[in-house]
């Protein structure tokens, strides 16, 4: 019995043996093939094993970018948008009160300067420039009257004169009736604007300038403008005012409200109307001119990298003048035919960056 039992417990610990074997290569198994996922799954994802050695990255070489100094003729215009005005206008006014006796103008109606518009009931004003008369002719035929007592009778019929003027108004200027706001028997209060009137012959507007853009603009530079209005048409002027004080803008800069004139307007072109154009500032001839990309300022000098024959480069002070357009004007340190550098910008810049290839690429990779 008891070897019997010797030789049961013997052939247990066999068989648990090689069931504690079976799984520790189970184990093994398992733990081999999900390295081999991991494994394969990182070269899928970097191009190289996980043992391999450093990668070196090299960067794509980015080729230099030059541009050529040339001579041409140079123009400049400076764009503008507004709202065109009339050329002049006047809000009439009478200067006295009274009864309305009489408006001789309507809407639309065509004015000269002098034209009587409207009137008011004068009859107290008639006398009484009648009475300062009949006074002073009888101081001055009496001959008793002395010299100051007639000025001063002369300085009454003035003063009852001027008041019988101002029953009435007048046109101070050619224009066209723009509104109307008193009728016959009205009663009128002294002060308040009964007709409009506007000058259409011409047209006027007020553009902001910039301060870069200012210092190209005189009294009297040419102006074109184009509206929605009159389609297909050009419209010409000039600048006829320039102020003495600017203005800082919403955008943070100094600008100009410069005045402009427009010369024969079409009929469509309605006060109130908008426009776009343009001032012509004065066109230079035969002058160098360069790329904006290739100058650059330091510590307030102005320098340019010019290429010699055998490609190297050599940094020059430069004098140049801004023209707008990413131009600029030499005016010294280089040539017509002179090969310079431009600078890289920033998208160039990103482009070198982005360049960098990684793996069996651009690149080497030592495995």
């Amino acid at each position: 019995m008891d070897t019997e039992k010797k030789v049961l417990k013997e052939r247990e610990k066999k068989h648990r043996r090689k069931r504690i074997v079976k799984v520790i290569w189970l184990v093994i198994i398992i733990a081999l093939i999900a390295s081999a996922v991991v494994i394969y799954n990182y070269r899928m994802k970097n191009g190289s094993w996980p043992w391999s050695k450093a990668q070196t990255i090299q960067p794509t070489e980015i080729p230099v970018k030059t541009t050529t100094v040339y001579r041409s003729s140079f123009g400049s215009s400076i764009d503008i948008s507004g709202f065109v005005v009339p050329y002049d206008k006047q809000d009439v006014q009478i200067r006295a009160s009274g009864a309305v006796t009489g408006v001789y103008v309507s809407e639309g109606d065509h004015v000269v300067k002098g034209q009587l518009l409207a009137e008011l009931d004068d009859s107290d004003q008639q006398y009484a420039v009648a009475n300062c008369k009949n006074k002073l002719q009888s101081a001055k035929l009496g001959g008793t009257t002395s010299a100051k007592d007639i000025e001063l009778l002369q300085m009454q019929l003035d003063s009852a004169q001027k008041k019988l003027d101002n029953t009435k108004a007048h046109s101070n200027i050619d224009g066209v009736v723009s509104s109307v706001k008193i009728n016959k028997d009205d009663y009128y209060d002294a002060g308040t604007v009964v007709i409009s009137l506007i000058d259409v012959s011409k047209l006027k507007a007020t553009v902001e300038v910039d301060e870069i853009d200012l210092q190209m603009v005189k009294v009297g530079a040419p102006v074109s403008v184009k509206s929605d209005s009159t389609p297909g048409k050009t419209i010409t002027g000039y600048v006829s005012y320039i102020p003495m004080v600017g203005r800082y803008s919403t955008q943070g800069i100094g600008v100009m409200d410069v005045e402009i004139v427009l010369n024969d307007p079409p009929a469509t072109l309605k006060p109130g109307f908008s426009f776009e154009g343009k001032i012509e500032v004065e066109t230079q001839n035969d002058i160098l001119l360069v790329s904006q990309e290739a100058i650059t300022t330091r510590n307030g000098v102005t320098y340019a990298k010019k290429q010699n024959a055998d490609g190297t480069t050599v940094e020059v002070v430069v004098n140049v003048k801004y023209l707008g357009e990413n131009l600029y004007q030499v005016h010294s340190g280089l040539e017509e035919g002179d090969v310079v550098v431009c600078k890289a910008s920033p998208s160039a810049m990103q482009k070198m960056m982005n360049n960098f290839k990684i793996g069996g690429k651009e690149g080497v990779i030592n495995d």
